[in-house]
């Protein structure tokens, strides 16, 4: 999907069809040169949960290169992932830079992020947490 611009455009356009659980998505998407593109969007679900991503895609490394996902419940950040590197944290090695901000003190509170990666658009990856942890 990170292969070229309209490939990406149709995978984000074809994600209501694709879960059941989503009620509705809106997004951005463009072509921020030759060869990067840059998304936004918000993608809302059963429950007052919400999920909003930004993805900064390298389409001639077929890669992502910046990221942000956040999950929100009635207005309430539930959690968030970036890719901001904090290499100074030991415990976040193992998916460096890759890492997940939760409760209690959501800012400073990180663990691992296993599941996420440059290599792929991780918006599936986020939808199946939650529609396994929230909905």
């Amino acid at each position: 999907m990170l292969n070229n611009y309209e490939e990406y455009a149709v995978f984000l356009s074809t994600l209501l069809d694709r879960f059941d659980s989503i009620q509705s998505v809106e997004f951005n998407a463009y072509l921020t040169s030759a060869t990067e593109g840059y998304s936004s969007g918000t993608i809302l679900f059963q429950n007052e949960i919400k999920f909003t991503f930004v993805e900064h895609i390298d389409f001639a490394g077929k890669r992502l290169f910046k990221y942000g996902y956040t999950v929100y419940k009635a207005g309430e950040t539930l959690f968030y992932y970036d890719s901001q590197p904090h290499p100074n944290d030991p415990s976040l090695a193992a998916t460096f830079p890759h890492h997940k901000h939760i409760s209690p003190d959501i800012k400073h509170h990180r663990i691992p992020a296993p599941g996420i990666s440059f290599e792929r658009s991780n918006l599936e990856f986020v939808i199946r947490e939650i529609e396994a942890t929230l909905l």
